[in-house]
């Protein structure tokens, strides 16, 4: 008589559970055949779940099992009930549940597997397209999975300690009205409203500052938010973010919020208490080390920037175009690969092909040989004596270093030295091509500017949004040097990845006034782009500040995966698109009709 599972005969165990303090239990399983062997008589398999695999048995004195397991194959849904017994000596040490196997006096078959398109195992070769093709068969994988169940480990932990620190869970709507500012929107068009589009939420920041307004002090939520930009691999269309708002409260107060919570999610997930406070840098020197405001401490090759050492030695120095490029309010980098981690002259040369490739016109190079002589470079013809001694001196370059200069505008040679330095330190071993090498190198990157200047458009534009509070002491340039002006804005970087981002906000209208005038903004286009928070604020709005922890590079970091495709059940390609339902779609010409929307050519090339 067939055994009733699942309407009368309930699972007992997952398949990661038992150990040898069952033997002897009757056990229920469930899951799917992961491997299959036939040794003339007997039938093993490996039957899996999310929580690992158990060995099963099927001997000819079951009969109708033992004859039923004969027809398994991989990936067929089953269920079994049967006795758990000691594996003896034949313990597998690679399976949690090695120490035992069940032999099974009752089989039944859920569902049959066709052949599927690659093999579900924890290191499989097959490529990225063809898997995420077939996204439900590749979050069978146990790496997959272990990284999933991590997730929704730590929006559980996430949750518990926001709300046992007093925030309130609130939500906020998705679809909302288009602000500048950040991030390009994705559009969706209004039936009901002729010609008008909502913007998905690149995130809830209006709304957030809006709770403030109404009292609610404390928020926070795991949200969706969406941006319209170029994709890489810690970037996706679709993204999820901790959102923290609140009131009555310093930069100090937000930083020691954050802190707490990293530091729980580190420590029950990973066993790793990771020290607090974290350490501070200024926005500037950031960029003077680093070339970047998100740099990665596990490792030196810092930056330094010699822009005062050449203008000191002028024209005469005899490197003209270092000179030039100083005269055209330029700066000069250099960093120095130390000779106990020495490249071959072909990996120097091919640091200059890395270079180019990050948008620089050359890489210029000089070994330091004995007595402070250059080798290896154009530069060493021209360079006078004293000014390659005040080089040598300002990097702390020892016979043997290899230093690596980058000149010109100011925001290239950053990013091309910020590249550079990452580069050179995968290639000499310092850190890994990706995960964490058993480092957390924690920090608050803080004072950064208000504004940045657009070249394009000759205008001063925020360099995060409209609503960020300036430095009281910097009020005073509003509106002559706005360039000058700091603000209370700040970054949580961890190991190169700007994990977090927020600011104090601007809750007075007079100062909040005088920032729309360096940005160019009149009264009037402010109150059509920004009318409905700006009368919020108006009625007693509470000083606040808030942050946004991006969820999916924190998974990605501390599962030490490879990019954020690998810790979303269902992520885009690299262009956008998903390849398991073929979005995004067409749509006939009624539904656009219905939209009030008509699709135009593409111009031809």
């Amino acid at each position: 008589m067939a055994v009733p599972f699942i309407s009368e005969v309930k699972r007992t165990h997952t398949c990661g559970q038992l150990t040898a303090a069952n033997v002897g239990e009757e056990v229920v399983l469930f899951g799917w055949v992961h491997n299959r062997r036939d040794h003339g008589g007997a039938v093993f398999i490996d039957l899996r779940d999310r929580e690992g695999l158990t060995q099963v048995v099927f001997e000819p004195d079951s009969k109708e099992a033992h004859e039923t397991a004969g027809h398994l194959r991989l990936e067929y849904c089953i269920g079994i009930k049967g006795k758990v017994l000691s594996r003896g000596k034949n313990v597998n040490p690679k399976m949690k549940t090695g120490e035992i196997e069940v032999k099974a006096s009752d089989l039944t078959i859920f569902n049959r597997s066709e052949p599927t398109p690659f093999l579900i195992e924890d290191n499989v070769e097959t490529s990225e397209e063809k898997r995420l093709a077939h996204r439900y068969l590749d979050l069978r994988r146990g790496p997959l999975q272990k990284t999933l169940m991590t997730r929704s480990k730590m929006n559980t932990l996430a949750r518990s300690y926001m709300a046992g620190n007093g925030f309130l869970e609130l939500e906020t709507p998705f679809m909302g009205k288009y602000t500048p500012g950040g991030a390009r929107n994705f559009l969706v068009p209004s039936r009901l409203n002729p010609g008008k589009f909502y913007a998905l939420a690149e995130s809830p920041q209006l709304y957030k500052q809006l709770f403030m307004v109404a009292g609610f002090d404390r928020y926070f939520q795991i949200v969706k938010c969406f941006r319209d930009e170029d994709l890489r691999l810690d970037r996706q269309p679709e993204f999820t973010q901790i959102d923290v708002e609140m009131s009555f409260v310093t930069q100090d107060d937000i930083f020691t919020i954050i802190e707490g919570l990293l530091k729980k999610l580190w420590g029950e997930v990973l066993g790793i208490d990771i020290p607090t406070p974290f350490m501070r840098m200024d926005f500037y020197e950031s960029m003077a080390k680093y070339g970047n405001d998100k740099p990665d401490l596990r490792f030196g090759l810092e930056h330094v920037v010699l822009t005062d050492v050449i203008r000191e030695h002028g024209a005469q120095g005899g490197v003209p175009m270092m000179w030039d490029a100083v005269q055209e309010k330029g700066i000069v980098k250099a960093m120095v690969v130390p000779a106990e981690k020495a490249l071959s002259r072909a990996e120097s040369d091919k640091l200059e092909d890395f270079a180019k490739q990050a948008g620089a016109k050359g890489l210029a190079r000089a070994k330091v040989g004995e007595g402070g002589e250059w080798t290896q470079s154009p530069l060493s013809k021209t360079i006078t004596p004293a000014l390659r001694q005040a080089i040598n001196q300002a990097v702390g370059a020892k016979t043997g270093d290899l230093i690596l200069f980058q000149f010109g505008k100011e925001s290239l040679v950053h990013t091309v030295m910020a590249n550079l330095r990452v580069h050179v330190a995968k290639k000499l071993g310092l850190i890994p091509e990706y995960g964490s090498g058993g480092q957390w190198k924690f920090l608050w990157v803080v004072n950064p500017p208000l504004f940045e200047f657009d070249e394009e458009t000759n205008t001063w534009a925020a360099a995060h949004h409209a609503f960020t509070r300036p430095h009281d002491e910097d009020v005073q340039y509003l509106g002559t040097d706005p360039g000058r002006v700091k603000c209370h804005r700040y970054d949580v970087v961890l190991n190169g990845f700007e994990i977090g981002g927020g600011s104090i906000r601007l809750h007075d209208p007079k100062v909040q006034s005088e920032v729309f005038k360096a940005l160019g903004i009149q009264e009037e286009e402010a109150r059509v782009k920004f009318g409905f928070l700006l009368d919020a604020l108006k009625f007693g709005a509470p000083p606040h500040g808030g942050i946004a922890l991006g969820m999916d590079r924190l998974v990605m970091l501390l599962t030490g995966a490879e990019s954020l495709r690998d810790v979303i059940p269902f992520p885009k390609t690299k262009t956008g698109t998903d390849t398991m339902t073929g979005a995004p779609g067409d749509v006939d010409e009624k539904q656009l009709r219905d939209l009030h929307v008509r699709t135009v050519p593409l111009p031809q090339k």
